[in-house]
Formats: C-alpha cells, sequence, structure tokens
C-alpha cells in the first residue's frame, strides 16, 4: 500500500473511448500472476479490525452544517496532493501522470475526464492516527441501486469517520455549489471480518457500502445522478474499465479513467490490472465492465481495493487490485439495502479460485466438444478433442465454469480421426457416457466415461458401415421420456433422423424427420439443448451465412417450428464448434458453449429462444 502523510492508496482507472458501451469479457478463470506482480505475505502482525458493526455517523451532531464549515474551499483544495504532474494537464482528455520508473512498455496510461456523474469522492474529517493529519480526500466511490435510492459502493478501508459524498465532484466549486450536491454519510456497512489494508486473504472483503443522508434539498443522490448496477465478477480476466480520482499527482483533483484488462492474484480471490498513473485517491472507484457515458452509469464488476487497500509495495501507480464479486459481497449489499448490520464470524473462509481455462491460441486446436454430466455429481462437464488427437475432461463447477482440466487420451492415436461425438445417457450409470464415430463408419458407446476413462467401450457398428456418412450427431431427449438417450443425425446427403431409446443393445427406432436435402447438407454446426421448455429437446443449427435456427420440440414427428435466434451475415460466422448442455445452477440443459475461430470461447447460459447472456471463458488473444 501507498500512502503520504494525507492520503490513502486509491487508484483510478479509465474507459475506452467514448464509445456509449465497454463490454467487459467474461471467463471462468485466467492466467496465473506473473511472480513478479504477485505479492508475497507481509510478516507484519494482523491489524486491528477496521470497526465495528455499529456506526455513530447518525449521531453526534454531524450535520450538512457542520460539514458546510468544516470544508471550506480552502480546505477542500488543501485535501490533494501538491505534487505537480508530469505536464501541465490540457482540455479535454488528457494522460494522467505516470512514474515513467516503473513502466512496462505498451501499458494503458489513465486519462483525465470531465468524469461519470454516478461516480465522485469521498472526504472525511478525521484525522490520520499516525500524523495527525487530515485525511481529506479519502477515496472514489459510485452509487449503486438501492430501494432507498441512497447507497454508494466503495473499499472496505475507505468507510469509517465523519464523511461526506461529492458525486462528479469539481474542484472549483465550493461544497454546497457542487453540481449534484453533497450527501453525509449516515452509517457504513462493512464485513466485520475484513482487516484494514491487509496482505492476508482476508483482504478479498475489500469492498464497502454506505447509507447517504438526503441533500440539504431534501433529495436521495440516485435520483439525480442515477445509479449503477452490481453483477457477479465473470472470472479472473475481464475487460473493465476503471474510474476514479486520485488525490496524488492531481492538484485540480480531476476523475481519471483507463481501460485495461484484467488477470489473476495469485492465491487471492482478486484480479489485477495494470494502468500508469494510478495514485493515491482511487480506492474504492469502480471497475466498469459496461457504462454508458451520456447517463454516466453502467456494470461493475470490481473496485479498487484488495491486497494491502489496492496497491503494491513495490511500484509507484500502476499495478491495482480488486475484489472478485461473489457471494459475499452480494450478501453485504442486501445488508446494506435493509439497513441491517450482521455478524459473519471471526474466520474468512476462501471461495475455490476460479479455474483457468487457457488461452485462445490452445483452443484455437479444440476440434469437437461434447456435454454431458460425465463425473455423476449432477454438474455439466465438458469433453474436448483438440486437433492432435487428445482428449479432455474440464469438470463443471455447476455456476457456468470448471474446476479442472484431466487427460483422458494424449496426442495421437485413434482420437484423430474421430469425426463426431456426443454424451448422453445411452448405457445407464451415474455418470453420461459417450458415444462417438469415427470417419471409417466405426461407431462406439464409451460408459461412464468420467469413472472408467475412455476404454474401448460397445460396438454399434464397425468400420466401413453406413455411419461413414453420418456428419453430424448429437444426443438429446427427442422422443424418449426423462433420458438423454435419443440421437440426432445429419447424413451428407442432407437426410435428417431421429433415432430413439439408443442403448447398448443398438440404435432403437429409427425416424427420417427430413429427406435427403441439399440445403441440410450445408448445414455446418448441430447441437440440441431443451431451450424451449416443451416436451422435446430442441435441436439448434447454424448454416453457413451465419444464421442461427431453432427447432423447436424436436422428436420423432418432424423438426419442430423453425425460429430464427441470429440472421444471416451475424457475428456467427465466425463460430467454429459448439454444443449445449446443463452447466449452471438452474439445472436445465439451456447452456450454450461457442468456440469461435480465433480460440475465444464463450458460454451463453440460460439460452432460450434468443441467446443467453455470455461470458467469456477463454478471452482473445
Amino acid at each position: 500500500m501507498r500512502t503520504s502523510p494525507i492520503h490513502i492508496r486509491h487508484l483510478a482507472v479509465s474507459a475506452a473511448g467514448t464509445a456509449l458501451f465497454l463490454t467487459g469479457g467474461a471467463l471462468t478463470g485466467g492466467p496465473v500472476a506473473h511472480a513478479d506482480d504477485t505479492p508475497a505475505p507481509s510478516p507484519r502482525p494482523t491489524p486491528a479490525r477496521t470497526k465495528s458493526l455499529t456506526s455513530d455517523a447518525d449521531g453526534g451532531g454531524w450535520s450538512d452544517a457542520d460539514a458546510l464549515r468544516f470544508w471550506t474551499p480552502d480546505r477542500m483544495d488543501s485535501a490533494t496532493d501538491p505534487a505537480p504532474p508530469t505536464a501541465a494537464p490540457k482540455a479535454g482528455l488528457t494522460a494522467a501522470p505516470r512514474d515513467s520508473r516503473s513502466v512496462a512498455a505498451g501499458m494503458p496510461t489513465a486519462e483525465h475526464i470531465p468524469g461519470a456523474k454516478s461516480v465522485g469522492v469521498i472526504f472525511t474529517y478525521e484525522k490520520d492516527p499516525t500524523t495527525g493529519d487530515m485525511h481529506a480526500h479519502k477515496c472514489s466511490a459510485s452509487v449503486v441501486q438501492s430501494p432507498g435510492h441512497n447507497l454508494i459502493l466503495t473499499a472496505g478501508h475507505c468507510s469509517g469517520g465523519k464523511a461526506v459524498f461529492v458525486p462528479w465532484y469539481r474542484t472549483e466549486y465550493a461544497l454546497d455549489k457542487q453540481t449534484y450536491g453533497f450527501y453525509r454519510v449516515a452509517d457504513w456497512f462493512v464485513d466485520n471480518r475484513y482487516v484494514n489494508n491487509s496482505k492476508q486473504r482476508v483482504s478479498d472483503l475489500d469492498f464497502a457500502f454506505a447509507r447517504l443522508s438526503p441533500s440539504s434539498q431534501g433529495k436521495n443522490a440516485q435520483d439525480l445522478v442515477g445509479a449503477n448496477t452490481l453483477v457477479r465478477t465473470p472470472g479472473y480476466v475481464n475487460n473493465v474499465t476503471m474510474v476514479g480520482y486520485p488525490s496524488s499527482h492531481n492538484p485540480e483533483d480531476r476523475a481519471v479513467r483507463c481501460p485495461t484488462r484484467t488477470a489473476a492474484l495469485g492465491g487471492f480471490y482478486q484480479m489485477q490490472a495494470k494502468c500508469a498513473g494510478m495514485w493515491g485517491g482511487v480506492s474504492g472507484g469502480p471497475w466498469f465492465s459496461k457504462i454508458d457515458w451520456t447517463k454516466g452509469t453502467g456494470e461493475i464488476i470490481g473496485n479498487t481495493g484488495g491486497y494491502n487497500g489496492g496497491g503494491n509495495d513495490n511500484n509507484a501507480d500502476w499495478l491495482t487490485y480488486s475484489p472478485m464479486y461473489g457471494d459475499w459481497l452480494f450478501r453485504l449489499y442486501d445488508e446494506a439495502k435493509n439497513n441491517q448490520h450482521v455478524s459473519h464470524g471471526d474466520s474468512y473462509q476462501q471461495p475455490a479460485l476460479p479455474y483457468a481455462m487457457g488461452n485462445a491460441d490452445a483452443w484455437s486446436h479444440a476440434r469437437l466438444l461434447a456435454s454431458g454430466e460425465y463425473t455423476g455429481d449432477g454438474k455439466g462437464d465438458l469433453i474436448v478433442v483438440w486437433a492432435d488427437g487428445e482428449v479432455s475432461l474440464y469438470t463443471g463447477d455447476g455456476r457456468g465454469g470448471f474446476t479442472g482440466r484431466r487427460r483422458l487420451a494424449g496426442p495421437g492415436g485413434t482420437w484423430k480421426d474421430v469425426k463426431s461425438l456426443t454424451g448422453g445417457d445411452f448405457s445407464g450409470g451415474n455418470g453420461s457416457d459417450l458415444l462417438v464415430a469415427w470417419k471409417s463408419g466405426e461407431v462406439r458407446i464409451l460408459p461412464d466415461v468420467g469413472a472408467r476413462g475412455l476404454g474401448r467401450g460397445i460396438g454399434l457398428a464397425r468400420a466401413g458401415s453406413v455411419w461413414s456418412h453420418a456428419d453430424r450427431i448429437v444426443g438429446g431427449s427427442f422422443g424418449t421420456a426423462k433420458h438423454v438417450s435419443d440421437l440426432l443425425v445429419r447424413w451428407s446427403d442432407g437426410e435428417i433422423t431421429d433415432y430413439t431409446a439408443v442403448g447398448d443393445k443398438g440404435f432403437g427406432t429409427e425416424h427420417r424427420l427430413q429427406k435427403p436435402d441439399s440445403r441440410w447438407k450445408q448445414a455446418t454446426l448441430l447441437t440440441a439443448g431443451d431451450f424451449s421448455g416443451r416436451a422435446n429437446w430442441d435441436a439448434l443449427v447454424r448454416w453457413p451465412n451465419g444464421k442461427i435456427s431453432q427447432y423447436q420440440d424436436t422428436g420423432p414427428g418432424g423438426l419442430g417450428k423453425e425460429v430464427q435466434m441470429a440472421p444471416p451475415q451475424s457475428i456467427w460466422t465466425q463460430d467454429v464448434v459448439l454444443t449445449a448442455g446443463s452447466y449452471d445452477a438452474n439445472g436445465w440443459p439451456d447452456d450454450l458453449v461457442v468456440r469461435w475461430s480465433g480460440g475465444e470461447t464463450s458460454i451463453y447460459a440460460r439460452t432460450g429462444t434468443a441467446f443467453g447472456a455470455e461470458r467469456m471463458l477463454v478471452p482473445p488473444q
């Protein structure tokens, strides 16, 4: 943590350009931090708890009048660090000053901006217990949605004391002349286990909320500046825009933003990001995954804070941390919305850390995907066949992510010659089976591959059979009640057939759904899931022109009703492999995993007649 006699470490960040929205990518895991980026445990004693469960902010005679008497224009000006920037600021967007001694080539640099209405400064009326100096401009914060229209989000180490929040702060205006007013903090909400500026795992909890009193005009902050939406952090790797107000190297106390990309902070439930110019004063500032600059609000997936209060000991301004937003953040958010102070005990149990699935270069070689519950734990897993013949099993966590990878077959061998495969319940048992069709026409069921491995399995067709013309196979429930034991096949001449009750005794009963057809010969990708909630599963087809069609309630009676999910010439011309399964908490096979042409891999959870929310599993290069 970098401190000055006046200021606590608060980092600032920026947005990409001036487009209305910056959409963050999502990943269940991210790259482990490099050794020189990963903080070492601190040998110093554990500091005292940051605050009690109760707050006296509403008491003690702290009023708007008191705030105005204390925060005179001169005192507010003195809250900023007098250190001059390396270059005089210019009108419009200018780069914030950076420490050139420790900046890697190509690193983004924070730039000055007019601000975002929902983001502002926390001024605190308290003295530093060590130096006796006023904390003054202590942190940055943002307004978040709440029933009372009166909550802000900041860092845990920013909490406490008699404080005021000034949204869209302008240093040229006195406190009572600010564009959107000022708001006294009436109460603080911090996880009781958090320890101020810790270098231990409890720093994962470095987030806080504050309830604001109405302005002297009786207005709530959210009614004037809008409010941001809090979103669970999708994974370690995200595109974000960090926003905040540096109090150091920023004599005009102007807002900055920085578009950057996050990575994992090894050993912590936290992200890290590189951006020069992130000086003290921006702690608590939001990390936006989306932001509409016209409205000044967006979606927040993190805040400056975490390890050592959000900053590393070994650099001045360019390596910044944020807690991941998971269950504990949203429990505290609920408590703040309901004006409750709840003790969660004395010990902090770190959640399971997101698993890193690798990079786009590796995933550009993922040739086939098959969904199923291969480990028998009721959570969706993913089988990947790579271009070199290696086969991997990714175990699902039931939350749209994965907890690990297991090799089922090494490179080379017969798996290089697999034409298509699918998961399903074809032989009974606790886990899903694989049904595999080789180019030669051989077809085999491999039972319970998560427990038994691949093996030889059960032969359904020999090499040289008609199944050499089966271009795509996909398992599902297309007429057999309760079991994923049916098989949809697209043949090389465009014929579509449905085999019901496929098992170790054979292919069951064949039903023709489509006569040989030149159009269906061009159906490049095929998968199935229960997207419509009807009696049977639905087939999903990608056509060569990028059109995506969903055929609802596919079964022995026909393909079902066609619903267009994406028009021709859409981005879906770039998808290479796809599979549908049950990967999130609703336990329904409506999650779509897509590997794109560059290796980027996404999951569209809870897909219906339209695609669900996209989360990035493997980021682009």
